[in-house]
Formats: structure tokens, C-alpha cells, sequence
């Protein structure tokens, strides 16, 4: 099983499990493919590493000063 349960509810209804299945084996990468999800990865997260990098270099300034 490719796909999760919880995910079928947002798939068609019309075809069945086996055949959502079937399609999505099938599914291959393209070259630049991982590059760029590489990439996706690290404008998504990166701010929020910063953000969470910042709280805890100001908690730590704020009560060991």
C-alpha cells in the first residue's frame, strides 16, 4: 500500500484502490526533480530554524547575562 488511508478521502472516488495504486507505482522522478524538492525543503524550513535559533540565543542572553 503506496498511499496512507488517510489520504484516499482526497482521492477520486471512482477508481479503486488497486488502481490508485497502480498509478502511483508508476510514478517516476524526472532528473532536476530532487534537486528542487531539495530546495523546497530548505526555503520551507530554513526561516523557521532561524526563528527558533533566535528564541533560544535571546532566552539564553536574557537569563545568563
Amino acid at each position: 500500500m503506496i498511499l496512507p488511508e488517510r489520504f484516499r478521502k482526497y482521492l477520486s472516488k471512482d477508481k479503486s484502490p488497486q488502481e490508485l495504486n497502480a498509478h502511483y507505482e508508476g510514478l517516476e522522478l524526472e532528473k532536476g526533480d530532487f534537486l528542487a524538492m531539495v530546495i523546497a525543503a530548505v526555503i520551507t524550513f530554513f526561516p523557521v530554524l532561524i526563528a527558533l535559533m533566535a528564541v533560544v540565543y535571546g532566552l539564553t542572553w536574557l537569563f545568563v547575562r
